[in-house]
């Protein structure tokens, strides 16, 4: 059993003293115990060495103490598995140096054996939970297919991503086929990691804002669901979407145990698109991490009265950046820990 079983609480909807929380890219760049393993290991390699990923999943809560931890790697550990090369340029970030623009490129993808191809993550969750002791829960987590297609095609990232787009409506059975053969794959890997001891899953849709309404049902969330629904039965399956607060009250109808949501939304609309029947997660802007720590416990508190404190998981709105104090990071923490409704 989970002692600090908190999050896993908020995640079934009871009433709790105090919302847990969690920090997404919480284990990474803006620790200095982080740099030191980041000199020596270049990025890949830190995510293919379970020695590695545990450690470093481990790093935050040593320092902070969150009410999860989240395993660290990263969403394009798929595509890499499924035949696609992709490597981190330094400067430009994720690069893919020969990305999928016909039907003839998506044949060639493969929906791997998940034991041969990313086994090492299953080895990584194994070690972390070891060293977590049943302390806290881990979280596993994958990007949507949709994000995933959005690096697949544009070949790096984008501040549109209109390579991606312009294939799903030029050659949209194209776009569909390599939507499944991603959403097959996710599935499996999440499958995997549930049966490596992850004790809840995440499907991070970071580019989602980039399509309409309309588009977003048609390629990116009825792969989400199909996730959602395949995954429901193992652990709880959390759904975030950037920037997809237009779809949040489709969302709430699905099977996910919670939606997360960014600071584009006011915690009083978000509960009201999502009828208030379904914890949410968030939605603290990452950038107001450069406040003084008085005023983000300040923020964070208010944050907390207007989503309330039940069905509810405090985290930012996005990933926290890199170059956020540690004293601002620990006053974000801290406010959770010190509240009292």
């Amino acid at each position: 059993m989970i002692k600090n079983d908190l999050y896993l609480r908020a995640l079934k909807g009871e009433t709790v003293e105090r919302p847990p929380v969690w920090m997404m890219r919480q284990a990474g760049r803006y620790l200095p115990e982080f740099q030191e393993i980041k000199k020596k290991y270049d990025f890949f390699t830190r995510c293919q060495t379970p020695e590695l990923a545990a450690e470093i999943t481990v790093q935050p809560i040593r320092r902070y103490g969150m009410d999860a931890a989240i395993l660290f790697s990263d969403i394009l550990v798929i595509p890499q598995a499924m035949n696609i090369e992709v490597e981190m340029k330094a400067g430009i970030g994720p690069w893919l140096p020969n990305p999928i623009r016909t039907m003839q490129d998506v044949e060639k993808v493969i929906v791997p054996d998940i034991d041969e191809t990313l086994g090492y993550v299953m080895d990584a969750i194994k070690l972390t939970k070891e060293m977590l002791n049943d302390e806290i829960p881990l979280i596993g987590f994958a990007g949507s297919p949709w994000t995933i297609l959005c690096y697949c095609i544009q070949g790096q990232g984008s501040k549109n991503f209109d390579k991606a787009k312009e294939f799903c409506f030029t050659q949209p059975l194209a776009a569909h086929a390599l939507l499944q053969k991603i959403t097959d794959t996710t599935i499996a890997y999440l499958k995997k990691k549930v049966e490596a001891g992850v004790n809840a899953v995440q499907v991070f849709d970071s580019w989602g804002g980039m399509l309409s309404p309309v588009d977003y049902q048609e390629f990116s969330w009825k792969y989400i669901n199909q996730i959602i629904e395949a995954l429901k039965d193992d652990a709880p399956v959390i759904a975030f979407g950037k920037g997809c607060w237009f779809a949040l009250e489709e969302m709430s109808k699905s099977n996910a145990s919670a939606l997360g949501v960014d600071w584009t939304i006011t915690p009083e609309w978000a509960r009201k698109l999502t009828g208030g029947n379904i914890t949410l997660q968030g939605n603290f802007d990452p950038t107001r991490l450069f406040s003084p720590p008085a005023e983000i416990k300040k923020q964070v508190t208010t944050m907390i009265d207007a989503f309330g404190k039940d069905k509810y998981i405090v985290n930012l709105g996005h990933g926290i950046l890199p170059n956020i104090g540690l004293d601002n990071a620990k006053a974000f923490i801290d406010a959770v820990k010190e509240y009292n409704a």
